[in-house]
């Protein structure tokens, strides 16, 4: 009963939230351009380092180190793929949803982001990206519903940074100010 109640609290208490995007691109394009590190400093603002420490980049279990830097500060965290269905990127039915979910822990934090990319018409993307966080201290779990606001909009900073990267070729670091 008390672990019952202690998951129940831990779920009052987590951040929820889901963004969407439509691409111009073929689910398959969007799914290899997401799916290939090398692109992650064109799209992903802020990234500073996303390296493995096991395992092969976006295969399910692998652990990455990774360096996020936003207005002046950075956050490390481990970052743990949960899932990456199908397994195999190439051919993929047109009915069949893309998932791409992974972990990150860093302190005092956790997070989850399961995404999903579907066909959206045709050379047309989906990408629906549910984002999950829960917060260690008592000082911002209290301030999450503050915050929920804040990590909404880079959720969809990151989403339409990619959109300009797949659609245009733009490169965030290109970006001045």
């Amino acid at each position: 009963m008390r672990a019952s109640l202690h998951r129940a609290d831990r779920e009052h208490l987590a951040m929820k939230y889901t963004v969407s995007i439509e691409l111009a691109l073929p689910r398959e394009q969007v799914v290899h351009l997401l799916a290939d590190p090398a692109h992650l400093p064109m799209w992903l603002r802020g990234l500073v380092v996303h390296e493995p420490l096991d395992g092969v980049h976006g295969q399910v279990g692998t652990r990455s180190r990774v360096v996020l830097r936003s207005g002046g500060q950075e956050m490390e965290g481990t970052e743990t793929i949960t899932r990456r269905e199908p397994a195999d990127l190439h051919g993929i039915p047109r009915d069949t949803v893309v998932h791409f979910e992974r972990e990150i822990v860093a302190e005092g934090m956790w997070s989850a982001t399961r995404d999903r990319l579907t066909d959206a018409g045709p050379e047309r993307t989906l990408w629906a990206s549910e984002n999950e966080y829960r917060f260690g201290s008592v000082p911002m779990r209290l301030l999450a519903p503050v915050l929920r606001g804040v990590f909404r909009k880079q959720s969809r900073q990151h989403m339409q940074d990619f959109r300009a990267f797949a659609e245009h070729g733009t490169d965030v670091r290109d970006a001045t100010g």
